[in-house]
Parts: C-alpha cells; structure tokens; sequence
C-alpha cells in the first residue's frame, strides 16, 4: 500500500515538473509561436513625460514609453530637432533594447517655442525591425503649439535620379534674418525627405519665410556652395492658415499646398589653385569656377627659342601649360580671368617626363555617329598623313580628313562608314609629332561597324513647347548623353542609329542661348534652366522606331 503511494507521488511531482518545463517554454516563444503570423506592427508610443504637446515646457529630460522594447537605428542621422539645437541633445538606448525612450537637452530652450523631435525611421521594435515611421515628439515652451504646415517634392534639376535624404529648411523673414544666414546661421524650420522624393513641414509659426533645401553629408545646414547641392523657392512664402490651402480644380475641395524644388550644384567663384609642375616641361594650372577667360601670360625671362602652348583639360577644372626649354629654375606668370589678376611663380622640381602614350578611346564597334579618336598625353602639332595606312578589309584605301582638337591631346578622323564592315589603321612612326617633337613605334588598330538592322530609332513628335530654343537629349541609364539635337523652332526630332537598350529623353529650355544646361546661383537668386523628362524610359530595339509624343510644357 505504502509503495502504490510512495509512486503515486513519484509520478505527480515528475507530473508536475514536465509541466513547469512545458510552462517556462511556452512563455518563452510567446512571442511568435510556431506557425502563427509574423509580427509586422510597428512600435506604439503609449506615454510620456512631459505628455505629447505639453505648453510651457520647462524639464531637461523628456521620457517616451512604448508598448515593447523598441532599437534606434542611425538615431544621429535620423533625429532632426526643429528648431535646430546648438547642442544636440543625448538620446537613450544606443546599442540595446528598452521600452523607453530617453532624451535629455542640453541647451537652452527658445521661449514662445514649438520644438518637433522627429525621428525619422530610427524608431523600430527590438524583434523584428519594424519601423516607426517619421515618429515624432512635440512641445512648446509657449502656451500652445504651432500648428501650421506645408508640404511639397524635391527633385534633381538635371538629372531623373533624385537624391535621398534631403533637409528641407525654413527660414524666417525676421530682424535676425540676412542674407548670409543660409551660409552661416541655422534655419527656424527642419524637415527631411529621407528615403521618398515627398516632405512635409508641420508645427510652423504664421510668418514669411524663405524656403530652401541641402543635399550634404555633414548635415550642419549650412550651405557650403563646394560641396552641398541647394534647391530655394523662388518666391517669399507667407505661411497662414489660408495661404497653405488651395484649391484642388477636379475635386473642388481644399488641399495643402505643395512646394516642389529642384536641387543643383553651384558653379563657386572663380579662384586659381596654386599651380605645379606635374612633369617635366609640364605645368598645370588648377582652378574653381568659371574661367573661360582664363589667359596665362609669361613674365619671366626666358631663352629666346622659348616656346609653350596650353589647353584646357577635358572634364576638369585645369589648364595645362607645356614649355619646350629645360633646366629653368622657375617661372613667373600672370595669371587673369575677367577681373582676376594674380601673379604667380612656379618651382621647376620635376624629376621626370611624360614619355609620349598614345590610345584610344574609340569602341572596337564604331558607331555610326561617331570618329574614330587617338588619344595622346602631349599636345600633338603635326600629323603626317603618308606615313598612315587607313584600309577596310577588302585593303581598299579610305579617304579620310584629320583634325586636332582644341584639347590639342586628341587626332580625330573623320570619314564615310559603311556598314558591317572592318577597318585597319596602321600609324608608321613619325605619323604623329607633339610638341616635345616625340614620335611612336608603329601603331595599329583594327575596329568594325554594325549593320544598320542592328541599330534602332527614337521618333519624337514634340508638343507644348513655350520658348525656343530648347536642347533635346537623348540618355543612357547612367545618366550620360548619347545624342543632343539643338531646337530653334517646332518640329519633330528623331534619335537614330541607336544600340538596343533602354533611354531616356529630356528637354532643356536654352533661355539664354549658350548651347549648355546651366545651373542655377542661389547667390544671385538664378534658377537653374528647366528640364523635363519624358516620364518613362524607352526600349529601344534593333531595326525597329520607337514614335512617342512628348509634352515639354513647363
């Protein structure tokens, strides 16, 4: 009897401890149990402290509590304070998991005050990353809180890639304001457009305001014209309860008001770099700004066989300058752009020359638009032309025309393709002088062309256009021209001789004639030139047109 007792309580507390086990594992997957549905909601504020849109603010420390333990993510990055702090303020967990939210200030706050913590998308729940979209804490240090607000999209003013994480900024047109305060003070106003091309302000104080936006990496909102892209609002905004509604035509109702701005980089003011001798006989001059007037002038005494010539270099902010007699210790030149004079002297301490290379950057497939180019580092001063063997495949002779260009490094020929063919081009030596009179080894290069089935075409019939002239241009997917047609009157435009790919096709209105999109100067309150691209791209296929309809209103 006692044994039937003595494994009846044996068998009730290994009963009992299968259930305290069963018990502990359960509540440890309560959280997902298997085969149930993946937590997707994101964190809830539930308190704080002061309460959400506390008038009167006084603490240093301000408590948010959520419904589960929530991360920060790039909490520096994302937390934008408007109006910006000097000191920005510590904010808790960093690096682990709480259900509160810690912020402590450590500046003195503005009196009569609305301050918005927003927070972007740092805010996500410690399981899964769920994100807290654009979560924000507001608060006055007045007696109520701002409620104003405006919204609108930022865009990119050439290119149809537009950039992410764009501060959006407002500045008051008060005694404090002037017109250096975008270089060197903070605006009234923050928001961000984060990872979308749409923003919204809220919290704003009725007042005039100029509206401008940064695309910067140190995000200090203060605009640096080197390095920072800027977009501004034409126009002073007067932001009442009135003025930041209009009136939407197709539903007859009331609608925020949307601003859209376009972000460019400015071309700083002129200003020479410090010139050096890259090489032997080689001096380049480095600048900032527009310098098509660039002129250097020799002061030095120089031998009397003494001779150089410059050009600028290609895509960079650099005019070359090469001279023909060595051994000089230095050389002193004035150096003028417009109104700029400086003078300058250069120490000769070179130790080696540039030995004569020369390439191409022409395609082994020569498209049917484009000549064939060498390339050279010396600036080239004669071309020998029977000393150049230039053959199709049959060993016909091609009738050729050759030109240097204004780079003075690049020899374009230029003759009449045919297709799906092959070309040889044999340089002998002595074909091509430069001005160290350095000559090649016997050069050979071999390239072909395509059929023209293989090539597509791009019809466009143009509508809406509001001022001529107008550049039409035809890109690839990275944002390089393939083509540009010059507009100064309606008519429609095709694209051809075109490799299969996909394109894209953008309109700039030339108001001031010069043949180039130009940027615009938030110096000189300029904007920059329209562009408006056909709003999608175009697959272009081989023997095949393309015909679309572009509305280029503005």
């Amino acid at each position: 009897m006692y044994q039937i007792l003595e494994m009846k309580s044996h068998n009730f507390r290994i009963g009992i401890i299968f259930l305290l086990i069963f018990s502990i594992f359960s509540c440890a997957r309560r959280g997902r149990p298997t085969g149930g549905p993946k937590d997707e909601a994101a964190p809830i504020m539930v308190t704080a402290e002061p309460a959400f849109e506390t008038v009167n603010f006084k603490a240093k420390k301000i408590n948010i509590n959520f419904d589960e333990f929530i991360k920060l993510k790039d909490v520096g990055k994302q937390l934008i304070v408007s109006p910006p702090l000097k000191y920005k303020p510590v904010v808790t967990p960093l690096g682990t998991a709480s259900k509160t939210l810690k912020i402590e200030l450590l500046d003195t706050l503005k009196a009569e005050t609305t301050y918005i913590f927003n927070f972007g998308t740092s805010v996500q729940d410690n399981n899964e990353g769920n994100v807290l979209y654009n979560f924000k804490y507001v608060m006055s240090t007045g007696s109520y809180i701002d409620s104003l607000k405006i919204n609108g999209k930022i865009k990119d003013a050439l290119s149809n890639v537009v950039d992410k994480d764009v501060a959006i900024l407002l500045y008051k047109l008060d005694t404090a304001y002037n017109d250096s305060i975008i270089y060197k003070g903070l605006p009234n106003y923050i928001a961000n457009s984060l990872d979308t091309v749409v923003w919204e302000m809220t919290n704003i104080k009725e007042g005039k305001y100029l509206l401008a936006a940064l695309k910067q990496k140190n995000y200090n909102y203060k605009f640096n014209p080197k390095t920072d892209k800027i977009a501004f609002y034409k126009d002073t905004i007067h932001i009442t309860p009135d003025s930041i509604k209009t009136v939407s035509d197709s539903l007859s109702t009331l609608a925020l008001k949307s601003y859209e701005l376009s972000l460019f980089k400015e071309i700083v003011d002129y200003k020479l770099a410090r010139p050096s001798e890259v090489a032997i006989q080689h001096i380049v001059f480095g600048y900032e700004g527009h310098a098509k007037d660039l002129k250097v002038e020799l002061l030095s005494d120089v031998p009397k066989d003494f001779k150089s010539v410059q050009a600028f270099e290609i895509d960079k902010d650099t005019l070359n300058y090469w001279f023909n007699t060595p051994n000089l210790d230095s050389l002193q030149f004035k150096v003028s752009n417009n109104t700029f004079i400086d003078t300058v002297t250069v120490k000769l301490r070179a130790k080696e020359f540039d030995s004569l290379k020369v390439g191409s950057n022409s395609k082994a497939l020569l498209n049917f638009r484009d000549d064939f180019k060498l390339v050279t580092n010396q600036p080239i001063t004669e071309v020998d032309t029977s000393k150049i063997v230039f053959i199709d495949r049959d060993s016909l002779k091609i009738p050729y025309t050759t030109k240097i260009s204004d780079l003075k490094k690049e020899l374009i020929f230029k003759f009449n393709k045919t297709e799906n063919n092959a070309y040889k081009l044999v340089l002998l030596p002595k074909a091509i002088t430069t001005f160290f009179e350095s000559s090649k080894d016997t050069i050979r290069y071999r390239f072909a062309t395509k059929k023209l089935i293989d090539y597509g075409s791009i019809s466009l019939n143009l509508n809406g256009a509001k001022s001529y002239p107008i550049m039409l241009q035809l890109t690839d997917k990275n944002n390089k021209v393939i083509q540009t047609k010059h507009l100064n009157n309606p008519q429609d435009v095709i694209f051809d001789m075109i490799d299969p790919a996909v394109y894209f096709v953008r309109a700039i209105y030339d108001d001031n004639k010069n043949g180039i999109w130009d940027t615009g100067s938030f110096k000189n309150r300029i904007q920059p030139e329209t562009v408006i691209y056909f709003p999608k791209g175009i697959d272009v296929r081989a023997n095949w047109i393309v015909n679309e309809v572009f509305n280029i209103s503005k």
